[in-house]
């Protein structure tokens, strides 16, 4: 009895050999991803640089500012300075002034005493006191800054620190000098405290003008 003997066929010498997708080289990209890349660099490139802009207009802008406020700070420590300066120098101009109108007093105190008296020993006395005490005064006054303005007869007239209470025609002093001394005025340091009261000499009056009719 003979059996038959057929080859019989595996599962797996039957099944199809599998497909794969064909790989790329490693390391290689497709144009298109190439595209990409290079779009987002030049987006980043760009925004680094208008940050790099935005910050250096920021730091001249701070700058700027600061700047300005350095020079507002010395500007206000100059002022400061200055009306400290004013301060000390004329902070005592209103007392200045009342010291120096007594002063005034003593002064016309003295004019006031008859020359024939001034020889007898009470009043003589009695004046070196009082010229001692205006002595003193106008060395306190001076120690501050201040000094008296007492023009002589032959000044020159300063509208500066003068004033001019009335004009003398004849006088014999040149036109435009002092002629007579009625009060004197006061400086504190560079600025007028009480001007110098004075007459002035006037000017000559000009002849009148001959007509020669002779021809």
């Amino acid at each position: 009895m003979t059996q038959n003997t057929k080859p019989q066929n595996d599962a797996s010498d039957t099944q199809e050999p599998e497909v794969t997708a064909p790989e790329t080289a490693s390391g290689t990209e497709s144009p298109e991803t190439l595209d990409e890349v290079g779009v987002g660099e030049e987006a980043e490139s760009m925004d680094i640089d208008d940050a790099t802009r935005a910050l250096a207009q920021e730091l001249a802008d701070t700058r700027d500012k600061l700047l300005r406020a350095v020079a507002e700070t010395e500007n206000v420590r100059k002022r400061a300075e200055r009306d400290r300066e004013q301060d000390r120098k004329f902070g005592i101009a209103n007392f200045a002034g009342d010291v120096a109108g007594v002063a005034d007093d003593l002064r016309r105190a003295l004019s006031s005493v008859p020359a024939e008296a001034a020889h007898e020993p009470a009043v003589k006395a009695l004046m070196e006191g009082v010229e001692m005490t205006e002595r003193t005064l106008l060395a306190a006054l001076e120690k501050h800054g201040v000094r008296r303005v007492a023009p002589e007869p032959g000044d020159p007239f300063d509208y500066n620190y003068h004033q001019a209470m009335f004009e003398v025609e004849n006088s014999g002093h040149p036109a435009g000098t002092v002629v007579q001394l009625l009060q004197p005025g006061y400086v504190i340091h560079d600025r007028l405290l009480k001007a110098a009261m004075v007459g002035v000499a006037k000017g000559e009056a000009k002849a009148a003008g001959r007509v020669d009719t002779s021809a």
